[in-house]
């Protein structure tokens, strides 16, 4: 009876000491820590960066946050999550994970560089901004990231919406024993990376084709609107793209009404301009006005008859 006694509290001390500990480490990863979202300077200058580019489920990207750690085990980390997994399917969010190769006006280590770029990453450089909503949370153990992902986007989300910004993209940087959460106020193009510009600009191109070819077939094939349609299609397309990031952005993050799409009304009125201008081109360059179809016949009156007999005599 005294052994199972014995053994009874042997077995809840052994549990109450587990607890204790998973609680110990639980509130020392930050569960309860302050967190204090604000509008001011960013944590970090203008950073160039050793990055890879991921599509897929934000979960999945610690394996990249390992990989770069493992060739600068003494580089702050950075990763970039362009997308509200919220709004977006986790297969389609996208995001950039990466070491800080240099920051302000330093420059990389040319050994590291080599050696990122000989494992696949890329190089892209940050600019510094003047304002982005930030917070702070302690990077004590592996749990504090997840505890920070947790507790700190929700209340920057609820702060931006309050106050009505556009913060974007979401970008997390591990200096020592803090992570900072940023979102960028201005600038915001910027830290969009080139493989993600180059994305959108396939798109965009993609549909300016098809609202080309919706212009074009609501035409007569035979008509010169429709030959003029097919001439400056190429220039139509290249004007458009100086534009892509931007509207990039502001689809991806959903920031009320600051963008818009482009109405077919605006495509056709341009083309009708283009139309007109075109037709005007043609006659300069003949010199002549139109000829009058032969099968009209021209009214004359008695004075005009009269005048034209004088002038025969």
């Amino acid at each position: 009876m005294l052994d199972l006694v014995i053994l009874s509290w042997v077995v809840f001390l052994t549990i109450l000491s587990v607890l204790l500990t998973v609680i110990g480490y639980v509130l020392y990863s930050g569960l309860f820590s302050d967190i204090n979202i604000r509008t001011g300077s960013p944590p970090i200058k203008n950073v160039t960066i050793a990055y890879k580019y991921k599509q897929g489920p934000y979960k999945t990207c610690g394996t990249l946050f390992s990989e770069s750690c493992s060739i600068g085990p003494k580089l702050s980390s950075i990763g970039v999550f362009y997308d509200d997994p919220k709004q977006v399917p986790g297969e389609k969010c996208r995001y950039a994970v990466g070491s800080i190769l240099c920051e302000g006006d330093g420059q990389p280590c040319q050994e590291l560089l080599l050696l990122y770029q000989k494992r696949g990453f890329r190089i892209f450089s940050f600019p510094e901004v003047t304002h982005v909503v930030t917070a702070t949370f302690p990077h004590r153990t592996p749990l504090s990231v997840f505890l920070g992902v947790q507790r700190v986007y929700p209340r920057m989300d609820c702060y931006i919406k309050e106050r009505k910004l556009c913060a974007h993209p979401f970008i997390e940087i591990y200096q020592g024993n803090m992570i900072h959460f940023m979102g960028p106020l201005a600038r915001q193009s910027d830290f969009y990376v080139p493989e993600l510009r180059e994305e959108w600009r396939q798109k965009d191109s993609e549909d300016s084709e098809e609202d080309r070819r919706t212009d074009i077939t609501g035409a007569d094939s035979n008509s010169e609107t429709s030959s003029v349609c097919r001439m400056m299609s190429g220039s139509r397309e290249s004007s458009l793209a100086p534009s892509s990031v931007p509207t990039l952005i502001h689809r991806d993050q959903g920031c009320g009404d600051h963008w818009s799409d482009r109405s077919s009304d605006q495509s056709s009125s341009s083309f009708e301009e283009l139309d007109l201008e075109l037709v005007e081109g043609q006659e300069k360059a003949d010199g002549a006005p139109a000829e009058v179809p032969c099968n009209k016949t021209l009214a004359v009156t008695p004075e005009e008859r009269e005048a034209v007999a004088e002038g025969e005599e």
